[in-house]
């Protein structure tokens, strides 16, 4: 059976899912705020929150409908970076899913540092996979994620405050850059524009 090609890859799901997310966590750790609540154990709820459902869901909803689209019915045309990229998000969403459900309910970060080696791991893997591809802007995306646990690994190692501005400032700036690939994928898809993508 063969199915027909298409271009509609669903990446800007996950890039905008994970931008959101970066902002709401980076945002938050870098600047401490805006603050609308006096309770720490509520700050750190809502950041749970938005780790599960954003960062979480969005990319893991993103990462099982590129698989299927890559194996069961495979419609996409460029297979080698989107399986890379199946695999990202797939593997950074449930990631999410569990950071956000463990700041959620208040569990203790200290396990993270040795999630975010093999997590570091999986940043490399992509910039080689999506560079080696011709892929800059992809490439640069897994720089920042890269960046991100490098100082996520340093700062649950040594819990040290430059650490965590180090993760929150990496979070932000990779976040700006997701809604950057956000609005070339959805431009260059829904509107024929040409962004560097």
């Amino acid at each position: 059976m063969s199915y027909p090609v298409s271009e509609f890859v669903p990446i800007g799901i996950g890039f905008l899912s994970l931008s959101i997310n970066y902002f709401v966590q980076g945002g938050e750790a870098l600047f401490g705020g805006p603050k609308h609540s006096e309770s720490n154990e509520a700050t750190e709820k809502a950041l749970g929150l938005w780790g599960m459902g954003l960062g979480g869901f969005g990319q893991l909803i993103t990462g099982i409908y590129l698989m299927v689209g890559l194996s069961w019915f495979p419609v996409y045309r460029e297979a080698a970076p989107l399986y890379m990229a199946a695999v990202a998000f797939t593997v950074y969403g449930i990631h999410w899913i569990v950071m956000g459900y463990r700041r959620y309910r208040g569990g203790d970060p200290g396990p993270d540092a040795w999630m975010a080696i093999p997590v570091l791991g999986l940043g490399v893997l992509g910039m080689i996979s999506f560079l080696k591809a011709g892929d800059v802007p992809a490439g640069i995306l897994f720089i920042g994620l890269s960046l991100i646990y490098i100082f996520e690994i340093y700062y649950r190692f040594t819990n040290s405050a430059f650490g965590g501005k180090a993760v929150a400032f990496f979070q932000l700036l990779t976040g700006i850059w997701l809604l950057y690939l956000t609005f070339g994928v959805t431009l260059n898809l829904a509107n024929g524009m040409h962004w560097w993508i």
